[in-house]
C-alpha cells in the first residue's frame, strides 16, 4: 500500500479532482444524524443511571446510620459493591460514548474473614477508602446535576411532541372545561394557535435532537470531575502500576526467552544437528559411492538454506534489521507498505528512541495495524509519530466501525502490557460507528538531532 496521498491523473497527465470527497463529507453528515436519536437514547439511560445512584446513596447512608446497630455492618457492603458498580456503570460510558476515560480510583479491597471480626474490617477498609465517599457525593449530587443534563434532549423532544402532535386535538376540550392552557409563550385557546404550537414543537424536537450529543460530552465531563481519581489516588495507582508492569515485564521476558528457546530448539538447532549427521555420512561415502555422496550434500545444501531462513525469520521477530537500521519512521512505513489497508504515515522525530523503546512501539503499531485490517472493517488508517515534552506519541486513527475496548480483547490488551513496561499509557477512543483513534505515548529522550518526516 502507498504510504501518502493519492490522486487520479488523465491520459494527460493533467490531475483531476473526483467526488470522493464530497460522498464521505455526505456520508459523515448521515452518519451524524443517525447517531443523534442514538444520543437521545443514551441520554435517557444517563438519567435513569442517575435516579438509581440516587437511590443507592439513600442505601449507603442508611447502612452508615445503621452501623451502632450492628444491621449496617451487613447492609454496607452490599450497598457500597452496588453503588461502586453504579459509579463503574458510569465511568464505561462516559469512555465509550464520548471518549472521556476515568479510571477506577479504588483501594485494594482486603479479603472477607468469617466472623464479627472480618465484618468490621471489611467495612472499616470500605470507609477508609477516599474513593468510596467521592462516589457517595457523586451519587447523591448526579440525580440534580447530571439527571438534569441528561435529561434535556428528552425534555425537549417529549414536549415537543406534545406540542406538534397532542396539542392540535387537547385544547378544545380543556378550553371548554374553563381551563387555562399555555404552550410556551403561545396561549391555546383557538384552532390558529394550536397550528401556530405546531412549529414550535418541531423546533423544539429538532433542538433535542441537536443537543443530545452535546449533553453526553457535558455529562462525561461532570461525571469525571467526582468520579476521577485524585492527585493522591493517581500517585497510588501511579505506584502500582509499575509494581504490576515490572511483574509482567519479568513475566514477558521469560516467555520471551522460552519462546526463543524452543524456536532454537524445533527449527534451526535440528536442522543443524540433521547437518552434522548428513555430512558424516558424506564422509564415509565419498571414497566408494561419490553419486550417492553428491546427492547427499545438495540435500544439505538445502537444509543449510532452510535453517538460515529460519535464523533470519527468528531475528526479525526479536529486533527487524530494517528497525535497526533505519528507525522507527521508516520500519512504520515498512509496516504500511506491507498492511492490507490504505495506511498512510507522518513522522515528525528529532531523532531516535532508545532501542528497547523503538522496539515496543514499532510492534505495538504493527498489532494495531493488524487489529483494524481483522476487526474495525476500516479501508484508511493514519499513523502520525512524533515527539514532544520529552514523550515519543504514536497515534493510530482508522475509519472502521468503532467500539475498541481493551476490555473486551487480548490485543489492546497485549498493547498496553507491551508499552507498559517502559511507563507508557495507552489510550483510545472508540464510540460506536467509529472513527477509532488509539494514542500510544511512552516518556523517553532522543538521541542523534537527525529528523525524519514524511
Amino acid at each position: 500500500m502507498n504510504t501518502g496521498s493519492s490522486a487520479t491523473r488523465t491520459p494527460d497527465d493533467t490531475p483531476t479532482t473526483t467526488d470522493g470527497s464530497a460522498r464521505r463529507t455526505a456520508a459523515t453528515a448521515r452518519t451524524a444524524w443517525a447517531e443523534r436519536p442514538v444520543a437521545l437514547g443514551r441520554a435517557a439511560a444517563l438519567w435513569a443511571l442517575s435516579l438509581s445512584a440516587g437511590l443507592v446513596a439513600c442505601l449507603v447512608n442508611l447502612a452508615i446510620w445503621l452501623l451502632g446497630a450492628g444491621v449496617g455492618l451487613l447492609l454496607l457492603p452490599l450497598a457500597v459493591g452496588t453503588l461502586r458498580r453504579l459509579a463503574g456503570t458510569a465511568r464505561r460510558r462516559a469512555g465509550r460514548w464520548t471518549g472521556v476515560a476515568i479510571p477506577e480510583p479504588y483501594r485494594p479491597t482486603p479479603p472477607r474473614e468469617p466472623g464479627l471480626g472480618g465484618r468490621v474490617r471489611t467495612c472499616l477498609a470500605l470507609l477508609g477508602d477516599p474513593a468510596t465517599w467521592r462516589d457517595l457525593v457523586w451519587a447523591s449530587a448526579d440525580p440534580w446535576i447530571g439527571g438534569v443534563i441528561a435529561g434535556l434532549p428528552g425534555a425537549l423532544v417529549l414536549y415537543g411532541v406534545y406540542g406538534a402532535l397532542v396539542q392540535p386535538f387537547v385544547w378544545g376540550p380543556i378550553d371548554r372545561a374553563g381551563g387555562s392552557n399555555w404552550y410556551t409563550v403561545i396561549q391555546v385557546d383557538s384552532s390558529g394557535a394550536a397550528l401556530a404550537a405546531v412549529p414550535v414543537g418541531l423546533a423544539l424536537i429538532l433542538a433535542g435532537l441537536l443537543v443530545g450529543p452535546w449533553t453526553l460530552r457535558l455529562h462525561a465531563r461532570w461525571t469525571a470531575v467526582l468520579l476521577a481519581p485524585t492527585r493522591t489516588a493517581r500517585l497510588r495507582l501511579r505506584v502500582d502500576h509499575l509494581s504490576t508492569t515490572r511483574a509482567d515485564a519479568s513475566d514477558a521476558q521469560a516467555a520471551e526467552l522460552r519462546r526463543i528457546e524452543r524456536d532454537l530448539h524445533d527449527g534451526a538447532q535440528a536442522r543443524l544437528v540433521a547437518l552434522g549427521m548428513t555430512i558424516d555420512s558424506v564422509e564415509k561415502l565419498v571414497n566408494n559411492d561419490p553419486q550417492a555422496a553428491l546427492f547427499m550434500l545438495a540435500g544439505a545444501r538445502e537444509a543449510s538454506s532452510r535453517a538460515l531462513e529460519e535464523m533470519r525469520d527468528l531475528i526479525r521477530g526479536i529486533h527487524p534489521p530494517v528497525l535497526a537500521d533505519r528507525g522507527i519512521a521508516d520500519a512504520v512505513r515498512a509496516l504500511a507498505l506491507d498492511s492490507m489497508l490504505d495506511v498512510e504515515v507522518t513522522a515528525e522525530l528529532p531523532g531516535r528512541p532508545a532501542a528497547p523503546v523503538e522496539s515496543a512501539v514499532y510492534f505495538a503499531v504493527s498489532e494495531l495495524l493488524t487489529n483494524a485490517a481483522k476487526h474495525s472493517g476500516a479501508e484508511r488508517v493514519e499513523v502520525r509519530l512524533g515527539h514532544r515534552d520529552g514523550v515519543l506519541a504514536a497515534e493510530v486513527t482508522d475509519d472502521g466501525r468503532g467500539g475498541a475496548d481493551p476490555a473486551r480483547g487480548t490485543g489492546l490488551r497485549g498493547v498496553q502490557r507491551r508499552i507498559a513496561v517502559f511507563d507508557g499509557t495507552l489510550t483510545v477512543r472508540s464510540p460506536d460507528g467509529g472513527p477509532t483513534t488509539i494514542l500510544l505515548e511512552i516518556p523517553c529522550a532522543l538521541s542523534s538531532p537527525k529528523t525524519s518526516s514524511s
